[in-house]
């Protein structure tokens, strides 16, 4: 197949590189011209992925319209606050009848919406497809076993992407559950988030425990009362995503709350990165999104407060561990 990779970030670059190592034709738009340079004559992302060699016959250029020109399958890898206008600008020169697979992860701000929503939005001509899972794209690129999932309401779509991407590395597990399956993906970068503060203030393996296992509760509550099933979160693009970003030491969700729970100023952390930690955006979205549901996520509100409200990590911890008794499961 003819492939677009539609973002070079350290995500879309793995991604166009398992795809050209399944045989397919790749051609990747950055919105870096460093990058492309990059990629194209030295078989390297120096910028996102530096030091891992990407296959051989990667194009890579910053003419989305090039890039997308007789594609028969894109797949989008932008930051989540960008694809909106991204995906707008694809659709002027969007190939006919190419599924859209997306691989973003996030909420947008302002509307809630998930990331297929927004690529469906702007390219209703689409069949639209989520990608989600575990996996840190660095061990993606030097082909370390990995398991996703593929989720659409178009079966045959789903079954296109399946084969399309799964190799011997990379394993595709098809879905229905869109809903339960993109939420996995942004909330589990919240909980990295309160995770990583809670690492950074020391409070041991116990609290971290605690902490994702009350998260998964928090975000299968919120996707079931959106009309997620439940079960997806006990999956991959669930607990799996969950646990590999809670406790993986590739993980910039995770990184920026160590940061945070050590005393350092949000600005100032994120000043010292060029990607983008997906927790971050999504908290805000999070917290507003589970308001207007009416349900319960006191870790994303404890997030909210330390990240942008100042109030002192520990005191956030403290909070949560003196709330009102309850139930383990809820009635």
């Amino acid at each position: 197949m003819k492939c677009a990779v539609v973002g070079a970030g350290a995500w879309g670059t793995a991604l166009a590189d398992l795809l050209r190592r399944n045989g397919h034709d790749v051609n990747v738009w950055a919105f870096e011209p460093d990058v492309a340079e990059s990629i194209r004559e030295t078989r390297e992302n120096k910028r996102f992925l530096k030091g891992n060699k990407l296959a051989p016959g990667i194009a890579a250029s910053n003419d989305l319209a090039a890039v997308l020109n007789g594609a028969n399958l894109v797949v989008f890898a932008t930051p989540s606050q960008v694809l909106r206008a991204i995906a707008s600008k694809a659709a002027e020169c969007f190939p006919n009848g190419a599924p859209s697979i997306v691989a973003t992860k996030g909420l947008e701000m302002g509307t809630f919406a998930l990331m297929t929503d927004v690529v469906r939005t702007e390219i209703p001509q689409s069949p639209v497809v989520a990608l989600s899972g575990p996996s840190f794209a660095v061990e993606v690129v030097r082909c370390l076993p990995t398991a996703v999932v593929i989720a659409s309401e178009n079966s045959a779509a789903a079954a296109t992407a399946q084969k399309t991407f799964n190799s011997p590395y990379f394993r595709t597990y098809t879905h229905n559950d869109v809903i339960g399956v993109e939420l996995g993906g942004a909330l589990k970068n919240v909980m990295a988030v309160a995770t990583g503060v809670c690492d950074g203030l020391g409070l041991g393996f116990n609290a971290r425990a605690a902490l994702i296992t009350r998260g998964l509760a928090e975000m299968t509550r919120l996707g079931v009362a959106l009309g997620a099933d439940a079960r997806t979160f006990a999956g991959l693009a669930g607990v799996g995503d969950l646990v590999l970003t809670c406790t993986g030491s590739l993980s910039r969700n995770r990184e920026v709350g160590v940061e945070v729970g050590k005393g350092r100023p949000l600005d100032e952390v994120l000043k010292e990165r060029e990607t983008v930690a997906e927790g971050v955006v999504a908290a805000r979205s999070a917290k507003a999104l589970a308001a207007r549901q009416d349900v319960a996520m006191p870790i994303v509100e404890a997030v909210n407060r330390v990240l942008f409200e100042n109030q002192p990590p520990r005191e956030a911890m403290a909070e949560l561990m003196n709330r009102e008794l309850r139930a383990e499961v809820d009635r």
